[in-house]
């Protein structure tokens, strides 16, 4: 197996459901998935599993109890990319490559501000026209690995 295509950290993760459909997402684009609590769910929850259907056991993933916890694991921060919704930035704007940090916040507020604020130069938005808040979790985190799958697989044709 190829080395993984992203990592994606999921930051005080809400919905079961979301994370659960998160991980099947990434057993099909080869990514892991880095839960960081605290969760308001447990990993053996049985809608976590339903929407991950029998890809779980597939999927190669961590937790951390803390942010910081995470963070203490990134050998290079420059390659860590944020995204949230209040933000100039477009996921179009970056180019991403193979082995990038994805991070995604809890469905109800996104990322803590001050975790944006310190990674401003690195914090990007997937543009939206309608009149929505913001995309469903999984769906975000979905474009962002599907639009760097694209940009990977240029590079490395």
């Amino acid at each position: 197996m190829p080395a993984s295509l992203f990592k994606i950290v999921i930051v005080e993760p809400e919905i079961p459901q979301n994370t659960g459909n998160i991980g099947r997402t990434c057993v099909g684009a080869n990514c892991e998935l880095h839960l960081v609590g605290p969760m308001s769910f447990e990993i053996n929850d049985t809608q976590l599993k339903r929407a991950g259907l029998d890809y779980w056991q597939h999927l190669k993933w961590f937790y951390y109890p803390t942010y910081q916890d995470w963070f203490n694991t990134v050998q290079n921060p420059e390659r860590v990319f944020y995204f949230e919704t209040k933000i100039a930035k477009s996921y179009f704007d970056v180019q991403f490559q193979r082995g990038d940090w994805l991070v995604f916040g809890k469905e109800t507020k996104g990322l803590d501000p001050d975790i944006i604020q310190k990674n401003i130069d690195r914090a990007i938005m997937i543009p939206q026209t309608g009149p929505v808040r913001s995309l469903n979790l999984a769906t975000a985190v979905a474009i962002g690995i599907y639009e760097g799958f694209r940009q990977v697989q240029l590079i490395e044709k």
